[in-house]
């Protein structure tokens, strides 16, 4: 499917879904049209079964995202109809990363400000580069950051860095946002695709139904307790060891070779 705008690059290498935010010029920055792009483009790579993980990333070798494009907000955000239009789809933008099927990974190389990094923490894990820079400057501008949003800022590093990344609203550094867990894995710049596709190739190899059930099971975790769904959670299970897969699993373990999964 080709990208709703030339701003989003969207590409399937081998069972990789790419999305790439391609505004350069403006670090990334995200205009109402590239957040619109977003859901189309994720459907599309969910709806193709040869597509294993899902790579969000920047264009340019400046920036993954560095915020909302705020040159369009007279525009775009300039009376309350415009208002929740743009809301509406920043947010729908964030939920559909979230409740992606496939595995998401932000690779990170650069700024990762504001809706960046709203983006990223969007995503299951977070791989940057050295010198990757990392912020929300919602209190130098006044503006309010999404409830939806701040959660997940609170599910990644915990309410006490989530108020001191929003509190100061200052940059933070690659070393300070793996300490505080809100990157997984820290590369050299030239050694960061190299690793994400790595991690991309052992998921694949992995049993996609298992995975996805892994993923669906931790999001229902981080939900409170009234609004847990064990129902749910054991249904997924139950699928994984009525699956082809589990039967291929066990096989491939006894006969000491690879298991070759189809997620079925």
């Amino acid at each position: 499917m080709p990208s709703p705008t030339t701003r989003m690059i969207a590409e399937k290498t081998g069972t990789i879904g790419w999305m790439i935010f391609n505004n350069p010029d403006r670090l990334n920055a995200v205009s109402l049209d590239m957040w619109q792009a977003v859901p189309k483009i994720i459907a599309d790579f969910e709806a193709d079964p040869e597509i294993k993980t899902i790579v969000l990333t920047g264009a340019g070798g400046k920036a993954f995202v560095a915020g909302a494009d705020i040159s369009q907000f007279e525009a775009q955000r300039g009376d309350p109809a415009s208002v929740v239009t743009y809301e509406d789809a920043t947010t729908l933008a964030f939920e559909t990363i979230a409740r992606a099927e496939r595995p998401t990974i932000a690779m990170i190389d650069g700024y990762c400000i504001g809706g960046g990094l709203g983006i990223a923490l969007s995503c299951d894990l977070r791989f940057a580069s050295e010198g990757s820079t990392f912020g929300i400057p919602a209190a130098k501008l006044g503006l309010a950051y999404a409830a939806s949003g701040t959660r997940r800022l609170v599910d990644v590093v915990g309410p006490a860095f989530a108020k001191e990344i929003f509190f100061t609203a200052r940059r933070f550094t690659h070393d300070e946002a793996l300490a505080m867990g809100l990157i997984n894995r820290v590369f050299a710049r030239d050694a960061l695709k190299a690793e994400t596709l790595s991690l991309c190739e052992t998921i694949a190899d992995n049993a996609p139904l298992t995975v996805m059930t892994a993923k669906k099971i931790i999001d229902e975790t981080l939900k409170a307790p009234e609004n847990f769904d064990a129902a749910f959670c054991d249904q997924l299970i139950e699928r994984c060891f009525h699956s082809e897969d589990y039967a291929e699993g066990r096989t491939a373990f006894m006969e000491k070779r690879k298991a070759m999964f189809k997620g079925k």
